[in-house]
Parts: structure tokens; sequence; C-alpha cells
């Protein structure tokens, strides 16, 4: 065939057919040149579907090889910049090149076809799929009657061409861009047509299936309207009747009845009863007004259990739940005093303060019950979110009340005891902050009004007791902690927790696994070496575990071996519970050059804290290792500048800043410390170490030190000083503003320990050093070598 040169122009979405009058807009340049071009030479422009519609200059890669050469009927210019051309398809060529791309598409093509080879063909195949293709038509138009019309399928059924018909079919209805240009490639008649017919029957399959989906939904939207419309008129014709026993309704606003709410609340709830009513069968709306209405009317707004105020039986319950704790329970009795004096006394919010596993929760408990209080526990520990407190909108998804609500529905009484535990754990993030929403619940002056978000009606809350619980005030924000009053719990004694697993833990343990109380027989010597060897804590959380593990070898013991009972004494246990984890005592410690016992208090109680100091030649360096934090850092600075300043009286080289490096080190560099009451400790190392003085090692020490070389006053003496007793101290180095903290000391530690008050560090060398390194009285009139301040002597006993 001859090729022939002419106008070219890339259809987007779109296939043109031979024999086809078509009409589309047209938006680029380069084909608005290419259709003036055509016009006015009145050449024919070959007309070729490109194959991705967002390319804007396609090149002869991107461009179909078979296209339609076409007529320009007609050319109309549109408001813009764009025209509507009107043109007929005359017959397939291929594309063979483009010869220009500037301004416009100029392609040499040439014809695929020779005319008339699509004229009428007679054979059984081509009837069959004519009538096919009918039957696919009909059905088509059938299902699109907005996009079809009964004149197409005369047009088809005029004509018995089945290469005609196919184009036909192709041109006029939806398809993708690729079954078209299939279509258009296709050159056999006959095939064309079987192609079509399958096409044809793809699309009739597909509106068939989204014409049912959309009869399923329009059935189903039906059918929701009919019961809506036969709900209403039953609700009709009970009210008619007066009949209205059954209804949702009537069922919520006769509860309301019967609640006896306060007036604000009961006339809220009724207007949502009122606005549930309105709801139509099925809502989203009405699925939140039930869950707000069933919140609401579980909540005791009236509700209350009658309390026990009874000194004596209150002092029993805590007595036989607790051992020991005597300050902790005389202040709770106190408080059940004036209760029973003054019955509307509010505002009684109470923080346990103290080390894990002394019984903060336990007293809590024991509180309730010997109030005949319900108890609602609420555990704070890592909240970070205020709606936890307050709740959320009913509104949201998933909508809740706070955990104060929640609680409250929980114990079913307006003045339950409310325990909220680890209160000093509260986080706070994006969502707000906790801690501050519970600023108006442990307010009595506010609480009487509270609003949760989710119930939006205010709850009295001064009749509830809050109990909180917390191992420190540290991290406790100071508006909280002002509204509580703090009460704390010490660390036990030993003897303490002997008494306490002897009544209290053994017991439990043996009902829990099971055993009699002749089948396990624990010694006194058992329990205390138990205390000493196996546990190390301010609590007995981790002795009651080891007493559970003994109850376990020995119903082992009774179950495999068949032995009656089990009997453990001190020289045996280690057949049980294997070997001692702690070894405590340090009795027979030597004296040491710049080695000094610290005390120091942590979560868990009181732990003896070892100083090293080193001497080193060097240039004046310091260097303090030990993970200490920067108040410990601090007090070694402070320590070593007062030593700086009195170097001549405390016989220290007066150039020895600049000459050696000092390096103090606290061994267990794992454990964090910081505080500033390892001052003195620090500085008696620094001299001991600088003059070559040995530090006596029967003595621990305690306070913060000044540049001035003051003591100032620490805080956890009680536990400190049991710390020295467990790791067989005799004396102990305190600040004199101490002293009267020594009254809360257990009597049998502090008839254990011998305790020094002293209020500079003058004194603090004069009783730890072996001998006192004092040349001179210190300035500002304080003690100097050989007295030793106002000491507390008693009685010296082994630990």
């Amino acid at each position: 065939m001859q090729l022939v040169t002419m106008p070219a122009l890339a259809l987007r979405g779109l296939t043109v057919y031979p024999k086809m009058m078509v009409h589309f807009d047209v938006g680029r340049e380069a084909s608005i040149k290419a259709l003036e071009e055509s016009m006015s030479s009145n050449k024919p422009i070959f007309l070729v579907a490109q194959k991705d519609i967002r390319v804007e200059a396609p090149d002869m890669n991107q461009l179909f090889s078979v296209g339609t050469v076409s007529v320009v009927r007609q050319i109309l210019r549109l408001p813009g910049k764009s025209i509507r051309v009107m043109v007929e398809g005359q017959y397939r060529a291929r594309l063979y090149d483009l010869v220009q791309t500037e301004p416009f598409l100029v392609a040499e093509v040439e014809q695929v076809e020779i005319p008339g080879i699509e004229g009428k063909t007679n054979s059984l195949k081509a009837e069959a799929a004519i009538r096919q293709s009918y039957e696919l038509f009909d059905r088509y138009t059938e299902l699109t009657p907005k996009s079809t019309s009964p004149d197409m399928l005369m047009n088809i059924m005029s004509s018995e061409d089945p290469g005609y018909i196919a184009d036909f079919i192709a041109q006029n209805i939806s398809m993708r861009v690729l079954d078209k240009q299939s279509i258009l490639d296709e050159l056999r008649p006959i095939q064309r047509l079987n192609k079509m017919n399958r096409l044809l029957h793809r699309e009739v399959e597909i509106l068939e299936m989204e014409q049912n989906i959309q009869r399923r939904v329009q059935e189903s939207m039906t059918q929701n309207q009919k019961d809506a419309f036969l709900r209403e008129q039953v609700r009709v014709i009970q009210e008619e009747l007066g009949d209205d026993s059954d209804s949702e309704i009537a069922t919520y606003r006769k509860k309301i009845a019967e609640a006896k709410l306060p007036e604000e609340v009961e006339e809220k709830l009724l207007k949502e009863v009122a606005h549930l009513e309105k709801q139509p069968f099925g809502s989203a709306e009405a699925s939140v007004l039930r869950n707000y209405l069933d919140v609401c009317l579980e909540l005791p707004w009236t509700k209350t259990s009658k309390e026990r105020i009874n000194v004596q039986a209150a002092r029993k319950i805590l007595d036989a739940d607790h051992f020991g704790l005597e300050e902790v329970k005389e202040r709770i009795l106190e408080f059940l005093a004036v209760k029973q004096l003054a019955p509307d006394l509010r505002g009684q919010i109470i923080c346990l303060v103290g080390p894990p596993g002394v019984g903060k929760t336990s007293i809590g408990m024991s509180m309730a019950k010997a109030m005949n209080r319900k108890l609602a526990r609420i555990s704070l520990g890592g909240v970070h979110d205020e709606a936890e407190i307050r709740g959320h909108r009913k509104t949201y998804v998933g909508a809740m009340p706070g955990r104060i609500m929640s609680a409250l529905r929980q114990a079913g009484t307006k003045n339950p005891l409310l325990l909220l535990d680890e209160i000093d754990k509260l986080g706070s993030d994006m969502r707000g902050d906790p801690a501050s929403a519970l600023l108006e619940v442990l307010d009595s002056e506010q609480n009487s009004t509270f609003r949760d978000h989710f119930v939006e009606l205010p709850f009295d809350l001064s009749d509830v007791l809050f109990i909180t619980t917390a191992n420190t005030t540290s991290t406790i924000p100071k508006p909280l902690l002002d509204r509580m009053e703090v009460i704390e719990l010490a660390s036990y004694t030993d003897e303490e927790k002997l008494q306490i697993a002897r009544n209290h833990l053994i017991p439990k343990q043996l009902k829990r696994h099971g055993l009699k109380k002749s089948q396990l027989k624990l010694t006194d010597d058992a329990i205390r070496e138990v205390i000493v060897s196996y546990t190390r804590e301010s609590g007995v959380r981790i002795l009651e575990r080891e007493l559970g593990s003994l109850c376990r070898k020995a119903a082992m013991a009774i179950v495999s071996d068949g032995v009656k009972s089990v009997s453990v004494t001190g020289d045996n246990l280690e057949q049980y519970l294997g070997p001692r984890k702690y070894y405590p005592e340090k009795n027979g410690m030597e004296n040491q050059v710049g080695l000094v016992n610290g005390l120091a208090w942590t979560s868990v109680g009181g732990t003896l804290l070892e100083a090293e100091v080193n001497v080193l030649d060097g240039s004046g360096k310091i260097e303090i290792t030990g993970n200490l934090g920067n108040v410990m850092k601090e007090s070694a600075k402070a320590a070593f500048s007062y030593i700086r300043s009195r170097a001549v009286q405390l016989g220290v080289e007066p150039n020895f800043y600049k000459e050696k490096d000092i390096h103090i080190h606290f061994p267990e560099g794992a454990v964090p410390k910081d505080g500033p009451s390892a001052g003195i400790t620090m500085c008696t190392a620094m001299v001991s170490a600088l003059t070559g003085i040995p530090v006596r090692g029967d003595v621990a020490m305690t306070g913060e030190i000044t540049l001035r070389g003051r003591v100032l006053p620490i805080g956890g003496l009680r536990e400190k000083s049991m710390a020295a007793l467990r790791n067989g101290i005799h004396t102990v180095i305190i600040p004199k503003d101490n002293e009267a903290d020594l009254e809360k000391i257990d009597q049998t530690v502090r008839n254990a320990l011998h305790f020094i008050p002293v209020s500079h560090v003058d004194q603090v060398l004069a009783n730890a050093l072996e001998r006192p390194p004092l040349a001179e009285p210190s300035p500002e009139g304080e003690l100097g070598a050989g007295m030793s301040g106002s000491e507390i002597r008693t009685p010296l006993h082994q630990a």
C-alpha cells in the first residue's frame, strides 16, 4: 500500500471508528492546529489514541499503531481556548512514522483495509454472531436507558455487515480504552464482532451485578422505613389504649421516678428519654442515649451505706490486720473519734506515704471494713490522660465515664471509701494532666458539685472518704499535696517483721498452700534468718514470697516423700531456700584510710553507702564517680572547698589542690545516687585520705555540709538507723537538728546504737577518725578538737 502524509491528532480516552460520526472537545494547542490545517487544506486527518492519557506531548512510542483516517466536518469554537469538532471516520490506517511534531503532529500512514472487504457476509457464523450482538445490545440498552436509545438498536438491526455492527457498538457503549483499541486493531469482520460480543457480554454482567446490589440496598432501606412506621403505629395504639407497660421509654421513666433523684438530675434524664423517644429505630444516636441513661441510672445519687463510727471496734480490726504502725493507727483512730463527735465533718483526705510493702493499701481496706463503708480501689500508676479522671464526652465513639464515676458505680453508694493507689506515679502528656483534674476531686470545698464529662451532671463527692497512697511526696504536685494530710508509714524493724510473719504471713501462706499448722514448723531463728539473709526491703512482700516458697517445699516433701511434717530451723534453712542472698553483718570492720560508712535512704528503706577517696599526684583535678546526681556532686565540691579553706588547721598540705588529684567513688556504680546527705561522709573521707588518718570502721554518718562546715539536717533517719544496725554499726553521727527525730526511732534500734548529734564538721572528724586532725578551734565559736558535742549514749548491743 502507498504511504500517505497527513496531519495527526492524538486522542485521550477516545477511539474513532470508520463510518462513524463523532464529536468531541479539543484543548491542546497542537491538536487545534492539526484540525485547522486539515480543514483549511481540505485534507483528511489521522486520529489515533494515545496509550497514557497523562502525557501532554506524545511521541511515536506513546501512540497506538492503528488509527482511523477521518474527515473534519465541523469546527465550533468554545469559550476559552478549546474547540468542539465533528469528524467522520473513513478507513483504518496503520501509523508508519511521525514526520513532524511541531507545531502539530504530521504522520505517515498506510491504509490497512481494502475498500469493500467489510461487505455483507452470509455465512452461518456471521449470522450467529450478528444475532448474538442484537440480543446483547438489546439487554445493554435496557440496563442503561439514559446512555442509549432505541434508535441505536434499530441502526444495527438494519445492517448485515458484521464489521460495521462491531464498530457501531464499540463506538456507542462505555468501555475501557484498551478494549476499544482491540476492536479497532481487529481487521477481520467476523472475528471483530465475536470479540465485541465477548466484551459486551462482560459489560452486561457487570451492569446486572450493579443493579442487583442497588436493588438490595433499596429493599433494605425500604424495610427499615417500614419497621419504623409500624413501630410508630404500635406506640400510638398503645398510647390510645393507655397500655405502655412494655415500652422501653416507659421503663426508663419508671426507673427515673423510682430512683428519687435530685431535681436537676431527674429533669435532665427525662429530657434525654424524650429525645430517645423521637429517635428512629436502630439509629446511632439512640444507642448513645441508651448507654448514657443506663450509666446515669446506675450511679448512687442518693444511696448511702450506714456508717459505723466506733473507735474500739476499729482498733480491734486494725490490730488484727496489722502489727506495729502504732502512729498510723493512732492517727486513723483520731480521725474516727472526731467523726464520731462531728458526723457532718468533711474534708478529711488522707495520704499514706511509705516504702513498698509496708501495708498502705491494706490499711485503707481495713479502714473501709472498720467504718462499714464500701471500698473501691483506683490504681493511678501510669495514668496520663485527664479523661481517665473526668471521662469523655458522650458524643465520642466509645465514650465512658471517668474512673471516679466508675468506682462509685462499682461501690453502689455515694459514701464509699475510695482508695487512690500510687498517686505519686501520675503522668501527663498532650491529652491533659490528670493531677490537675484531681484538684477538684480532692477539695472538699469544690467536690460537692463534681461534673464528669460523660455524665454532665453535678455529683456530690463530699461524702466520699478519699485515701491516697504514695511511695514518696516528691513527685506529687504541690497544689495536690496541699489538699491531703500526709501520714508517713516507716519501715518495719526486724523484730516487727518477725511478729508480722508469725501472726499474719505464715497462717496466710499455710492456708493458701493447703497446709496445716502441724505440717510446717518454723522456728523464730529460721524466720529471723529469712529476714536478714534472704530479704532486703522496708516492707514484707519479699518476706511473704520467701515464706510461700518454704510452704511449697514443705508441700512437695509431704506429697512426694511421704513425710508428715517439715521442721525448718536456722541451721537447715539453706536446704530449702538455697544459699543466702545477703551478708549484711560487717562486725569487725577494719579502720581504713579514705573509706567512710555513709547512710542513705532508698525507696525500699535505708542502706549503708560507702565512700572511697584516693589521693594521687596530679594537677589538682577532682574526679567523682559512682552514678551520682547533680546534688551529690555539688555536695562533694562544697566539702572540697571547705577542706581548702581550713587546710592548715586540718593538717593538710596547703597546696594540695594544685599538686594532688582527688578521686571520690561510691561503689555499686549501676545504682543511681543523689541527695545532699552524703556531704559529711565525703568530707571525712577526703580529710582521711589527705592526712593519712584511718576512719573508724564501726562509725556511720549522715548529714549535709555547707562551705563553712555547718552540718544541716536530713530525712529518713529512721530507715538509715535501721540500716546501720543491720550492718553491724555501733555509732551513728547525725545532724544536731535531727535530734528530735530520735523519738520516732524504734526503741530496739535506739538502744542498740550510739547516736552523736553534731552541728559542725569538726565534731564529725573528732568522732570518726582514729585521732583528731584539728590543730585550732573552728571559726565562729564552733567546737574544736577533743570535743564531741552533745552525745546520746545508750547501751551497745550486737545487731
